[in-house]
């Protein structure tokens, strides 16, 4: 069997946990392949994990997940990640769990789910300049704290509105419980086929969340009124500016596919993560 491998290399807590697991899969017969952060921001071959790669163990937060979705870029290889850490909601297995939950996993005692994301292309004198998958969010904001955002929104060929404030969030239902949720946003069910639009300090009162369908396609332009440069933010993780003339197109794409532990649910990790109080009938 061949597994990869990503860990959060900025806590060495996690890196001592990630080499006793290394050598924890090699002796249970695996093909390690191992993915390092110098690898994300300076990708060597291979960019994306080879085809035969079974699973793919994700050590540290919700940060490194995101890091190690998009390594797997189109291919449905399956993910499953160990939290290390206090808050977070794509890794769902405990530290304190990891040998017994992969053994678990070893035996099929699992299941997968399909998590929706996004890509994200910006558009500039017909050009595509930047283009990402998201697995939370798009995030378009101001890089600075004068004047106002005005940004605005077609769903299809529709003209909805033009959100002023601070900026606007496009999330998925599996980004719901990141920024989205701080920004005042609802929590969705990760497999609800949706897509959010959260206003970031909005300057009109009726500027609230809207959740449209997945199959929507979103445009995103600047108002000739708004401040710009603004700044296009995709799972936090990679950033492009945003001019006046650009064009944000947000479409479905291919989904990631999620290791969950049998028995347990979403709103399990969402009682745990959030700290709801109450006892579970």
């Amino acid at each position: 069997m061949k597994a990869g491998l990503v860990v959060k290399e900025t806590d060495e807590l996690v890196k001592q946990a990630g080499k006793k697991f290394l050598k924890w899969l090699e002796q249970k017969g695996f093909e390690v392949i191992q993915r390092r952060k110098k690898d994300f921001d300076n990708p060597p071959v291979p960019i994306s994990p080879p085809d035969d790669t079974d699973i793919i163990f994700v050590l540290g937060g919700d940060g490194t997940f995101l890091s190690a979705a998009r390594w797997t870029g189109r291919k449905n290889i399956p993910l499953m990640g160990i939290k290390f850490g206090d808050v977070g909601f794509l890794a769902e297995t405990e530290e304190k769990q990891l040998y017994q939950a992969v053994e678990r996993v070893l035996k099929g005692d699992c299941s997968i789910e399909k998590r929706m994301r996004f890509n994200v292309s910006l558009l500039r004198k017909n050009e595509t300049v930047f283009s990402q998958m998201a697995l939370n969010e798009a995030v378009i904001g101001k890089s600075g704290p004068s004047g106002l955002a005005r940004i605005d929104i077609k769903i299809d060929s529709y003209h909805l509105t033009t959100y002023a404030g601070d900026g606007l969030i496009i999330s998925t239902p599996t980004g719901s419980t990141a920024y989205s949720l701080a920004a005042g946003g609802p929590v969705v069910h990760p497999l609800m086929e949706a897509m959010l639009l959260v206003p970031i300090c909005p300057f009109t009162l009726t500027n609230r969340p809207l959740i449209i369908h997945d199959k929507n396609i979103i445009t995103v332009t600047l108002s000739s009124k708004s401040v710009f440069p603004l700044k296009l933010s995709v799972d936090g993780q990679k950033e492009a500016d945003v001019y006046r003339d650009d064009i944000i197109i947000i479409e479905k794409s291919y989904p990631v596919h999620l290791v969950t532990m049998s028995g347990e649910t979403y709103y399990d990790v969402l009682k745990t993560r959030l700290k709801w109080s109450g006892e579970r009938i």
